[in-house]
């Protein structure tokens, strides 16, 4: 038999292929994507090479902007414009990519970002248009001559004047230009892009840069009005009648300084004239009626019992307290109406002296070098010499001293080229009134309102009374702080004194901040002779210093140590009570020559920070570099001088 053959079986089921077309065409798509979108991006080394070139550009227009030259920054900015022109040709190419997810962004930042430069570029111009007329009053380098400048410099000044309202379109212009460029920049995320590339740092100099570019554009934005204002002020058409207070700040009061003098200017279409100075205490013998003092005079000065229009800068709002001055003023012999009240320290006559130069005044030379008998400036010691000393005779001049000092530096400041001077005192003038060492008070509402505008006004920031220039808004998550320390019978102590300001914060969990507070007090310099009999000039003597701390309404006080009695100088707890919309914590202390003196105190405060911890400290009138120290959850933030109100953010 035959051997049996095996059964082969065979597999006739068809084997499926594997799907190669649903890998290859998703290749191929994505193929396709990335050469597309690499011959798409190609133009982006052209955006790139003009990219380069504008920022060349733009650094020449900035250095042309910092050395003040008028002709080079025009030149510059058309030549930038040109460069930013050819940018955005070239950056048109590169638009369609807006379409693709991620890198669309990036795009429309760039094109954002063209979008504002020209609108900086545009701002630029209507400013250049603005102030080329009267350039050479300001200083400015580069400036054409015009027909006006053979006149006298008081001639220019109120032509000057007079042709300022017809800046006022151009004004209007740049603030819609200034608007764009803002808006612009607000659709730019900076949180979308890197910390770094490689070791070049991109997204915290995006935050800068953002930064400076908001603060510059908020202050020309805020200060729109009282440039609007500016001719009216000026005495154009109608002239202006103004007192200005010299508060001495060596005498530190509320709202800047002691009252020690006084002068009464008219302004006559930009014209300055000055009309009458006074000693303040010539100025209270004339007021015919007596005003009972008020609870703070009687509680922290020493042996007055009246109220003086010398001490009627109680508050520390100047508004408030010019209101006040102005309540004892209408009963004062020979008074005039004022139009405003405009208050300077002697932080404004030392920087006018640095750049006008010594001035002699009654054979005592006035200078802003140091004077190794104060370790303050000569000016300084001389007008505390001349006005403190005690004497056996009668200075019949005292009274007029400040008077001839201001018509010295009038004549100084008008009898020159407005190239020489000008443009310095134009710009130590805006620096003064941004650290507080002028502030201001006007009748006339639209004027009032362009100073606070523009924190002129010396006001205590509060939910119906707050500057445009800055973010706070009472409430809101804000928190606050203002030291306000009064001089009550101290000599001119605060010459020597210096402090230093701790504030911790915590944030809770309960929708409120705790903080500690400390306030250290220092006197390094030997006392004076303060003996009638001996005839020394008394300028170093215990500080008798009376503190307000004002708070976010509605804080409550815990621990607090270093107060003392004014009556007797034991030690106290701060008192509490609620002024101009905050809280504030009230004491005493004493701070004695070559000796330390300390504050501590905690408080809670209903602030709930929304995702951020913001803060706004308030600096008083008349201080110069007092040093903060910010710390939050035990952390220190920040540590730097206050040099005018600050916002912090962390």
């Amino acid at each position: 038999m035959p051997q049996e053959l095996k059964k082969i079986t065979i597999d006739t089921t068809t084997h499926k292929r594997f799907p190669w077309r649903f890998v290859v065409i998703p290749i191929v798509i994505i193929f396709l994507f990335v050469v597309i979108i690499g011959i798409m991006l190609l133009p982006l080394r052209g955006v790139l090479a003009k990219a380069k070139d504008l920022s060349v550009s733009a650094r020449v227009t900035m250095d042309a902007v910092k050395s003040q030259d008028l002709e080079k920054t025009k030149s510059g900015l058309a030549e930038t414009r040109g460069k930013f022109t050819q940018l955005e040709t070239e950056y048109k190419k590169v638009l369609p990519l807006k379409a693709v997810p991620f890198l669309g962004a990036y795009i429309s930042d760039g094109e954002h970002a063209i979008k504002a430069g020209f609108a900086g570029l545009t701002a630029g111009d209507k400013a250049i248009e603005a102030i080329e007329p009267n350039a050479d009053l300001l200083g400015l380098k580069g400036t054409k001559k015009t027909t006006f400048l053979e006149g006298t410099a008081e001639d220019r000044l109120q032509f000057a004047v007079k042709t300022m309202s017809a800046l006022i379109p151009k004004i209007n212009e740049m603030a819609t230009s200034v608007d764009t460029l803002r808006k612009e920049l607000e659709a730019i995320d900076p949180n979308r892009y890197p910390e770094k590339i490689g070791k070049t740092v991109i997204r915290s100099k995006m935050v800068s840069a953002f930064g400076v570019i908001e603060e510059m554009a908020n202050l020309f934005v805020n200060a729109q009005p009282l440039l609007v204002n500016l001719p009216s002020l000026l005495g154009e058409p109608k002239e202006k009648r103004y007192l200005v207070l010299f508060q001495n700040d060596k005498e530190l009061r509320s709202t800047g300084g002691f009252i020690t003098a006084y002068a009464q200017f008219r302004m006559v279409k930009g014209k300055p004239i000055l009309e009458k100075a006074d000693d303040i205490y010539a100025l209270d013998a004339s007021i015919t009626k007596k005003f009972t003092a008020p609870r703070e005079i009687l509680t922290f000065h020493k042996g007055v019992y009246n109220l003086n229009i010398r001490d009627s800068n109680l508050s520390p709002d100047y508004k408030q307290s010019m209101q006040k001055f102005e309540e004892m003023y209408k009963y004062a012999s020979g008074k005039e109406a004022i139009d405003g009240i405009i208050a300077v320290d002697t932080h404004v006559l030392v920087e006018a002296l640095k750049i006008l130069g010594p001035m002699y005044v009654y054979d005592r030379e006035f200078s802003a070098v140091v004077d190794k008998r104060c370790d303050c400036p000569k000016a300084v010691y001389e007008l505390e010499d001349y006005s403190t000393r005690p004497v056996n005779y009668v200075r019949t001049a005292r009274k007029d001293i400040i008077g001839v000092l201001l018509q010295q530096i009038l004549r100084m400041a008008l009898g020159v080229s407005p190239s020489k001077y000008w443009g310095n005192l134009f710009q130590m003038l805006i620096a003064e009134i941004n650290q507080k060492h002028i502030v201001a008070y006007f009748h006339d509402d639209a004027t009032q309102k362009a100073a606070e505008s523009f924190n002129l006004a010396g006001r205590i920031m509060t939910a119906s009374e707050s500057a445009a220039v800055l973010k706070y808004k009472e409430g809101n998550g804000w928190d606050y702080l203002h030291i306000n320390n009064s001089n009550m019978a101290g000599a001119k102590s605060n010459m020597f004194v210096s402090s230093k300001v701790v504030k911790d914060t915590t944030i809770n969990n309960d929708g409120t901040i705790s903080t500690k507070l400390t306030i250290d007090y220092k006197n390094p310099y030997p006392g004076s002779d303060c003996g009638l009999e001996s005839g020394g000039l008394c300028l170093n003597a215990p500080l008798r210093n009376w503190i307000r701390v004002f708070t976010p309404s509605g804080s409550t006080l815990g621990d607090n140590k270093g107060a003392i009695s004014p009556k007797d100088g034991k030690p106290t707890i701060f008192e509490t009570y609620e002024s101009l919309g905050k809280t504030v914590f009230e004491g005493f202390l004493i701070v004695n020559p070559m000796g330390t003196a300390k504050l501590e105190l905690t408080y809670t405060s209903p602030v709930k920070p929304d995702g951020s911890y913001k803060l706004l400290i308030q600096k008083q009138s008349g201080t110069n570099d007092e040093e903060y120290t910010i710390k939050l959850n035990g952390k220190e933030r920040k540590r730097a001088p206050l040099v005018t109100d600050t916002e912090y953010t962390f």
